[in-house]
């Protein structure tokens, strides 16, 4: 799967499921605060993660990620290893 690929299913099922506007959803843009992401909605996010992506995520695995780069980041490097096995 291609970069570009992840980060457009990202985004549409971010969209989606958190009825954000698309064009606040940004690289540099803070993921907690524009998803206005509480703790029930960061399970959320996991269950489309793991339904999108089929990889498992550890709630450990948010503690570096505080913009949608870094949440892509991690969603193609996990998918990347996932493609590996």
């Amino acid at each position: 799967m291609e970069i570009n690929e992840i980060i457009t299913q990202t985004n549409a099922f971010l969209v989606e499921e958190f009825e954000v506007a698309p064009e606040s959803i940004t690289p540099e843009a803070d993921l907690k605060a524009t998803l206005e992401l509480d703790s029930l909605d960061y399970i959320d996010l996991v269950v489309a993660i793991e339904s999108n992506f089929g990889f498992k995520v550890k709630p450990e695995d948010f503690q570096g990620i505080v913009t949608f780069q870094d949440f892509y980041d991690y969603v193609v490097a996990r998918v990347k290893q996932k493609e590996l096995v």
